[in-house]
């Protein structure tokens, strides 16, 4: 498993790419991006059960309705959706979404309801599991998925990742709305903020280096779709992602598969669309499908934010008390770390910081067994 470092903790940032491979020439027989997605997912079907992250997003939608229709061509089990529902995190309820796209694909009977209070927060039981036998992973929310790898036992995890890095990319077509242009001008202002502004927590040389990082791996993103597909792939943040994913899985003797990422799929994807700059997620999406799912899978909808659901109770709880120890002190400002914290909400990019001191002053040693938490699960008939 690929771990984060100390500098990618300390920052809450996981920057760099690789270099890029040697070149190939494209492959005879390059498949249709949509019939790439459906062998992609059949890897997953005949390694029953075949379970599905399911947020009701655009990325998790997308692959459960090609699992779906995979499926039911080839006579296999139907994928079985799992779905996280949360109380009190109105701006990570996809509910309404969920639902549509369960009604329209006609698999209800399979769907799971995980619910979750606390459960989910970055130093709660969920989380707890898993930073006492892995320590602090990337990213640091990773571990919503320990509960549906479970259910995955001896089977497969299918999940949306890349979705955002494929599909959007950052560099986003001009605004055509006002709430896009609205969005603009508050992304352009946090571009503009310096260091000690984006990394306050930091010591000033150090917030300097991850600033100017940062702000470089930004501006180095292809516009061009298929140069961005090939220089997202090799980014750390993607690569660390489907390597925590990829060993969660195996802990459950499930093979964890991310259809978006497949080989075939992207190479199918630069090859039909590679030529487009700036193209949307929504037309992107319509390139793909070509009509053959149900409008609900590509609809257009709103982006659910999760701070919610991971800052909550027990890491309010924690920053509260921590004492300032354990933080390395040659990248971290422990005083002003400790200012920050002392208010509510505290900043996201200090995350990591809560799960990795949180583990320095909980070593797994500390308790007899890891937590487990009682996960009300609701299975939709």
């Amino acid at each position: 498993m690929l771990r984060p470092t100390p500098f990618d903790l300390a920052t809450g940032t996981l920057l760099g790419v690789a270099a890029p491979p040697p070149r190939r020439p494209v492959p005879a027989g390059v498949p249709d991006p949509l019939d790439a997605l459906d062998a992609a997912v059949l890897a997953g079907l005949t390694r029953p059960p075949c379970v599905v992250s399911f947020s009701g997003g655009l990325d998790s939608s997308l692959i459960l309705a090609v699992a779906v229709r995979a499926a039911r061509r080839e006579g296999l089990p139907d994928p079985v959706p799992v779905t996280w529902r949360f109380t009190a995190a109105p701006r990570a309820d996809e509910s309404d979404w969920q639902q549509r796209v369960i009604r329209a694909l006609g698999i209800g009977g399979s769907w799971q309801i995980l619910r979750a209070d606390d459960d989910l927060d970055l130093v709660g039981p969920v989380a707890r599991r898993l930073l006492h036998r892995h320590g602090v992973v990337h990213p640091v929310n990773l571990h919503l998925h320990l509960p549906i790898a479970e259910l995955a036992a001896g089977g497969a995890l299918l999940t949306g990742a890349g979705g955002d890095q494929i599909l959007a990319g950052w560099r986003r077509p001009p605004a055509t709305s006002l709430r896009g242009r609205l969005w603009w001008l508050r992304h352009t202002a946090r571009t503009r903020q310096g260091p000690a502004e984006v990394f306050p927590w930091l010591r000033a040389t150090v917030a300097r280096e991850a600033h100017r990082a940062q702000r470089a791996e930004q501006r180095a993103e292809p516009r061009r779709l298929r140069q961005r597909i090939a220089w997202h792939t090799r980014r750390r943040d993607l690569l660390m992602t489907c390597s925590t994913l990829a060993a969660l899985a195996a802990e459950h003797r499930a093979t964890a598969i991310q259809p978006l990422l497949d080989e075939a799929f992207l190479a199918a994807l630069a090859l039909r669309c590679g030529d487009h700059r700036g193209i949307g997620r929504d037309r992107l999406l319509a390139e793909i499908v070509r009509g053959a799912l149900p409008t609900e899978v590509t609809a257009p909808r709103r982006k659910a934010r999760f701070l919610e659901v991971f800052f909550r109770t027990p890491t309010r709880e924690f920053v509260r008390g921590w004492d300032g120890s354990g933080a390395d002190e040659e990248l971290v400002d422990a005083e002003v770390l400790r200012r920050l914290w002392s208010q509510w909400p505290i900043p996201g990019g200090t995350a990591s910081l809560v799960q990795q001191l949180w583990l320095a002053a909980n070593p797994p040693d500390s308790v007899r067994r890891p937590e487990r938490a009682d996960i009300d699960v609701e299975v939709r008939s």
